[in-house]
């Protein structure tokens, strides 16, 4: 179920992605699952169609789904491949902290600030 907050500070499209993008990460939504039309989305939310355009295409940019023309937009294989690279940074960043000699936890608050800190991308 997707939820946009009107009160809140993050745009709607910002919102949108974001919902769908943790739910093809935690595979509520599963590989190849045909995802709503934009319009009937956009309808549905009560969201203006290029929200949700720009939504779709934030997270087509980030592998998370394809459109396939007419057919409309799938979740992606590529999301698989996301989540590897993701595992993979981590990875480095962890390797990094421990040759820095900082804590799990100050680790994990650097993590949080960089993530809460993120401005998302004009366009």
């Amino acid at each position: 179920m997707i939820v946009i907050d009107s009160a809140s500070p993050v745009p709607p499209f910002e919102q949108l992605r974001a919902q769908l993008a943790g739910q093809i990460q935690d595979r509520t939504l599963a590989v190849g699952t045909r995802l709503p039309t934009i319009r009937r989305l956009a309808a549905d939310l009560g969201l203006a169609v290029n929200t949700v355009g720009r939504a779709y295409r934030g997270l087509e940019e980030a592998g998370l789904i394809e459109t396939r023309g007419p057919a409309g937009s799938f979740v992606s294989a590529a999301g698989e491949q996301g989540r590897e690279r993701a595992r993979r940074a981590a990875a480095e960043y962890a390797d990094v902290i421990a040759g820095l000699g900082i804590d799990t936890t100050e680790a994990i608050h650097i993590v949080q600030a960089a993530l809460t800190q993120r401005v998302p991308e004009a366009g």
